[in-house]
C-alpha cells in the first residue's frame, strides 16, 4: 500500500524538495509513497487569487482565508489525518509519527503569514493543529517537510535494518545511547571497552544506562515523563500479580 502524501501549500515548488533524494527520494521512485501539492490559489474566487486578508479588530500582517483554504481542503480524498502546522499546536512526538505512518497517509496544511482564520478548525474539527517545536518559521513547509521524512522512513522497506527505526531517540521515551565507529582510537579517546567485549548483555545494560543518564541530563521533561510511564506500568503489573493471587 502507498502512503499518501497531500500538502496543502502556497508554494507548491518547494515538494517534494529534498524528500526527492536519498532514502526518502528511492522511496518515492518504488512507488512506497506519493506526493501531490494543492495550491489553495486555485480555489480563490476572485481575478487576484487572493488567499490571505487583513485581521478582523487590526494588526499587523495577513491572515489565511478560511473559505478558500477549506475549499482546498475538501478537495483533498478523505480518510487520512489532517494535520495544520502552526506555532500554536501541539508538539508532534514520535509515538504520533509511528500511527501516522502506519496509516494510509497523511494530508498536511502549511500556515503563512499571521496564520489561519479560527473558523477552518471551528468547521472542519478533523484537523489537527500540530507544532515541529517552540519555534516561528515563516511558513509551514519545513515542518512539513520533517513531519513527512519522520514518516517516511518508518515505511517498511525505507530503512536498511529493520531495528533502525526502534533503537533511537524518543522512541522508548529516551534520548539515544552515544554511538561510535572506527578508527578505535582517535585524538587520545578510544570507543569504550565494553562496546568492544562481544558481551551483548553487557552493551545492552551499558546503552540503557546511558539512555537514561543523557535524557535526566539534558531533557527533564522527557525523564519525568518516562518515569511516569514506568511506574504506571509496575503499579499496573503489582495489580495484576494481586489479582491473580486472590
Amino acid at each position: 500500500m502507498t502512503f499518501a502524501a497531500t500538502i496543502l501549500t502556497l508554494y507548491p515548488e518547494m515538494f517534494p524538495g529534498p524528500l526527492g533524494i536519498s532514502l526518502a527520494g528511492k522511496a518515492l521512485e518504488r512507488g512506497d509513497w506519493s506526493c501531490e501539492t494543492v495550491n489553495p490559489r486555485d480555489f480563490a474566487t476572485d481575478k487576484h487569487r487572493t488567499v490571505d486578508d487583513t485581521p478582523a479588530g487590526g494588526g499587523a500582517g495577513m491572515v489565511l482565508k478560511c473559505d478558500v483554504m477549506a475549499t482546498a481542503l475538501d478537495s483533498v480524498p478523505a480518510g487520512r489525518p489532517i494535520l495544520a502546522m502552526t506555532p500554536r499546536g501541539k508538539p508532534i512526538t514520535q509515538e504520533r509519527i509511528r500511527e501516522i505512518a502506519s496509516g494510509p497517509g497523511v494530508t498536511i496544511i502549511c500556515g503563512r503569514f499571521e496564520g489561519f482564520d479560527e473558523r477552518l478548525f471551528e468547521a472542519r474539527p478533523d484537523i489537527e493543529e500540530v507544532s515541529l517545536a517552540d519555534i516561528v518559521l515563516s511558513g509551514g513547509e519545513p515542518a512539513a517537510l520533517a513531519i513527512l521524512d519522520a514518516c517516511i522512513r518508518l515505511l517498511p522497506g525505507v530503512m536498511g535494518a529493520a531495528s533502525s527505526g526502534t533503537e533511537e531517540s524518543f522512541e522508548d521515551g529516551l534520548l539515544e545511547y552515544p554511538q561510535y565507529t572506527r578508527p578505535q582510537e582517535w585524538e587520545g579517546r578510544t570507543i569504550p571497552e565494553v562496546l568492544r567485549s562481544g558481551d551483548h548483555a553487557k552493551i545492552a545494560a551499558w546503552r540503557k544506562s546511558k539512555s537514561e543518564e543523557i535524557t535526566r541530563l539534558r531533557r527533564p521533561d522527557l525523564w519525568e515523563r518516562h518515569e511516569g510511564v514506568r511506574d504506571q506500568s509496575a503499579s499496573g503489573a503489582r495489580r495484576k500479580d494481586k489479582e491473580t493471587d486472590q
